[in-house]
């Protein structure tokens, strides 16, 4: 879709601020105005969300707790509650969804808005913010910053430079203005390495990365960034806003509190991470053709091994004994890392495909487990998470802290 088909900056980028600490503050009041930050607070737990106070001494997101001590000793520690944050989320989600059906969800709590087809009802894109802005405050408590723009990209900008609990418009016909005088670190893509190689030909900004030859930064950057990184700078970007997202993959991870040597833990883990990945393919009624693991060692290596399946699947059980098989065969590779504890392990499913995609024998190899799994699917959907689960997943977890998901939030 074109710039010129838009009308005016009728793509909205919301992001809600400090969205973590920001829902825990509705019930904690009296932390408002402190440096706070929702964390595990355990040796190797990350900073999942910092207040603007916290933020001001350098505290960041994703940020090693112990760094964001550092920084901000008096830092107020909170301790995560996702379902909480997931519910404010389906909130928030709604409410957006009550000005336009475009909306595309990027993450928990930020989602791309198209609202050319909301004037007439609404009013401009500038007076759809406010009133966005407004419901989502009175309803949710939550402050949110929005970013007007005629694209995607320029959106999110703005949105950044909204914050925080702010508006910000960048009418079609600034977006040069807008863009040009900025670092050439905002353009997606361009991350410390880009950056260096970048700085080397003594571009600094967003003007000087357009006003360079293609060719020349072809030889920098390589053919398919180079042509990324010159429509980004000169202000175009065609990707429209999508309702409906097709999942390329889906899995889980989880980072050990202490590194972890045994393989009973090891094993309970993947179990763990096979059955909530094998419940969200469900969910979408996908199956996967190949199953992968991700190992980070103790001293930082990590290694990816993956296998493709004679059939897709969404048996919690075959996705659980091919990660155990790929955990094993590690063990027995020629020349591979030796015996180490482990300090993260994952589960991931890719080549998904929907359900009765794949070309399958009179009888699945699989069926017996998928009858399992759409017991323990029933009972759960009638009495909750908790209504049914494995017995091994019921021991105690202290060596396992800040699960960090891979899976889209909503």
């Amino acid at each position: 879709m074109s710039d010129s088909s838009r009308i005016g900056a009728s793509i909205l980028h919301v992001d809600m601020d400090s969205f973590f600490v920001s829902v825990e503050l509705l019930e904690q009041p009296e932390l408002r105005g402190k440096p706070s930050a929702v964390s595990q607070g355990t040796g190797r737990s990350v900073v999942s969300s910092a207040s603007y106070e916290a933020r001001r001494f350098g505290v960041r997101s994703a940020m090693p707790i112990g760094r964001a001590m550092q920084l901000c000793p008096q830092l107020i520690l909170i301790p995560p509650r996702f379902e909480k944050y997931r519910e404010a989320s389906r909130k928030v989600m709604e409410i957006f969804r009550e000005f336009t059906p475009l909306v595309e969800p990027l993450s928990i709590d930020e989602a791309f808005l198209d609202v050319r087809g909301s004037i007439r009802l609404f009013g401009p894109p500038v007076e759809i913010a406010r009133q966005l802005r407004q419901r989502v405050r009175e309803r949710t408590g939550l402050p949110a910053s929005v970013g007007l723009a005629g694209t995607k990209f320029v959106a999110k900008l703005a949105s950044q430079r909204a914050k925080p609990d702010g508006m910000l418009e960048i009418p079609p016909e600034r977006t040069l203005d807008f863009l040009h005088p900025l670092p050439i670190e905002a353009i997606w893509g361009v991350g410390k390495t880009t950056a260096r190689a970048l700085h080397g030909r003594a571009i600094h900004t967003v003007g000087e990365l357009a006003r360079e030859p293609i060719d020349s930064l072809r030889r920098v950057v390589g053919n398919a960034a180079a042509q990324k990184l010159h429509e980004l700078s000169n202000g175009r970007d065609e990707r429209s806003v999508v309702t409906n997202r097709a999942e390329k993959s889906i899995g889980h991870e989880e980072t050990f509190a202490v590194d972890q040597a045994d393989r009973a833990v090891l094993d309970r883990e993947l179990l763990r991470l096979s059955t909530r990945t094998a419940e969200r393919l469900r969910a979408l009624g996908a199956e996967a053709g190949t199953i992968g693991i991700k190992v980070r060692y103790s001293d930082f290596e990590t290694v990816s091994r993956s296998r493709t399946l004679p059939e897709a699947t969404n048996a919690t059980q075959r996705i659980y004994r091919t990660a155990c098989d790929l955990l094993d065969g590690l063990a027995r590779e020629p020349g591979g890392p030796p015996p180490r504890p482990v300090r993260l392990i994952g589960v991931r499913t890719e080549q998904l495909i929907p359900v009765g995609g794949s070309l399958l024998g009179l009888w699945s190899d699989d069926e017996e487990w998928r009858a399992v799994d759409r017991t323990v699917d029933e009972v759960r959907q009638r009495f909750g998470r908790d209504g049914l689960t494995s017995a091994r997943l019921l021991a105690q977890r202290e060596e396992v802290v800040d699960p960090r998901s891979l899976e889209p939030p909503l």
